[in-house]
């Protein structure tokens, strides 16, 4: 198979400490790219680096260096010239972390999470900013430490925190273990769950406002299931995927995924449904919105079997 002139690999992780396994999105700030790194660098706990558009890699921070974070698995975001993350483990109760770091490296860790007093654990997902206040969410904790329930929260970028929302748990109607990023609407956050609502494995739909008020939009079930990614905003109306379930799952299979659509009152409707064909199967990321036609990725299917890039026109 001949190298394809269209695509130039910049930089291959895993020589020296600079990093492996890349998870997260990158993103752009004048002109240089920045992201994170789960694993590897010098303490084997992941990364923090910077990249040009030719190809010079520079890490900036090495977590595992005492309490400063393992596992940095959501993407960074830029307030005001200093990048924010999350790491899952680490920190002083190695429950997780928010953290910044200078675009020179210099790192902060902003709040450890305790487990205590419901605050939540284990944030795998990137912070979204809202007129200066931080808010993302925690894959476990809140109601019950050990559990998966999970939270949504607030951080200053000095560091304060407050939980806005404690889950209830799997096997309650508001959802459990939110993995994907917050997104704001109209000054109204909105999220997903990949687990819990009406049928315990299917996740959730939510809406949340800046002072913790939440609200189930919708519960899958039968039409999707495991919605891991974030949702967009097109116009108003809210679009995502679920890895799994769909029309083509049955009680021997779960299903390949599906593409929905859903308004800010609630109405859903599953748009595409993977499993038919070579479409795809496992849709886990988040799709992006160009000139009106939607793209994303799935992690298996497609011709070879291991993986598509789709387009969608809604």
């Amino acid at each position: 198979m001949g190298v394809d002139p269209n695509q130039r690999v910049l930089h291959s992780f895993g020589n020296g400490y600079d990093g492996a396994v890349p998870m997260a999105s990158l993103i752009n700030v004048k002109g240089t790219l920045y992201g994170t790194t789960v694993s590897g660098g010098e303490y084997g706990s992941g990364t923090a680096f910077s990249i040009s558009t030719t190809g010079t890699e520079q890490v900036l921070h090495n977590f595992g260096s005492g309490f400063d974070g393992r596992g940095p698995y959501g993407s960074l975001i830029d307030v005001n010239g200093t990048l924010y993350g999350t790491t899952r483990n680490g920190g002083t109760y190695d429950l997780g972390t928010v953290y910044s770091v200078s675009m020179s490296g210099a790192e902060k860790v902003l709040y450890s999470f305790t487990g205590r007093d419901g605050d939540g654990a284990g944030p795998v997902a990137g912070l979204i900013n809202v007129n200066g206040t931080l808010y993302g969410t925690t894959l476990s904790g809140g109601k019950n430490r050990y559990g998966q329930p999970g939270t949504v929260f607030s951080i200053t970028t000095a560091g304060k925190e407050r939980v806005l929302y404690r889950f209830r748990g799997e096997y309650d109607d508001d959802g459990a273990a939110p993995t994907a990023s917050l997104i704001e609407a109209k000054g109204v956050l909105y999220g997903t769950t990949s687990s819990g609502g009406h049928y315990p494995t299917g996740g959730t739909i939510f809406r949340i406002s800046t002072n913790g008020n939440e609200h189930v939009l919708h519960s899958f079930g039968p039409d999707g299931r495991d919605p891991h990614a974030s949702l967009i905003d097109v116009n108003g109306t809210l679009y995502g995927t679920t890895v799994s379930g769909g029309k083509y799952g049955n009680k021997y299979n779960t299903g390949d995924g599906t593409v929905f659509s859903i308004n800010t009152s609630g109405t859903e409707k599953v748009l595409h449904n993977f499993g038919s064909g070579s479409d795809g199967r496992g849709p886990c990321a988040s799709l992006i919105n160009v000139n009106g036609t939607l793209y994303s990725t799935t992690r298996g299917g497609g011709s070879g079997g291991h993986g598509t890039v789709f387009a969608f026109k809604p």
